[in-house]
């Protein structure tokens, strides 16, 4: 009896340890640490990836060419990304009218985000190198 009352805690542990971990907000270091120098893939609603290189430097390069956005917009811009608070920023040359937006990301493991844009709209990332 007594080895089963250190085995079952033993076991609960290891079965916590073994779910994926839970949806956290990322903090500036977490943010700086896990998106500069990495390509972000965002989610398209209607299948694909849209490729975002958010250098080390502080710029931000964008391709919409992958999924076929060329025939709306311009398919590729450039400009600027900061971290504001807990918030990724960015600022295209031409895109959304060079408008800055902001950003909350939430982790979903490993590599996977959902971000929260200032403006109410939400949708869900890819981190790849």
């Amino acid at each position: 009896m007594h080895r089963l009352a250190w085995t079952v805690p033993a076991l609960a542990l290891a079965l916590l340890a073994a779910l994926p971990a839970a949806a956290r907000e990322l903090g500036a270091d977490d943010i700086r640490e896990r998106i500069a120098g990495k390509r972000i893939y965002l989610a398209v609603p209607l299948g694909g990836e849209f490729p975002l290189y958010y250098r080390r430097d502080g710029r931000v390069d964008g391709s919409g060419e992958s999924v076929g956005l060329g025939r709306f917009f311009k398919p590729t811009d450039s400009g600027r990304w900061w971290i504001d608070g807990n918030r990724l920023c960015q600022r295209w040359q031409t895109w959304y009218d060079g408008r800055p937006m902001c950003f909350q990301l939430i982790s979903l493991g490993q590599n996977r985000l959902r971000w929260n844009q200032d403006n109410g709209d939400t949708g869900m990332a890819r981190i790849g190198d």
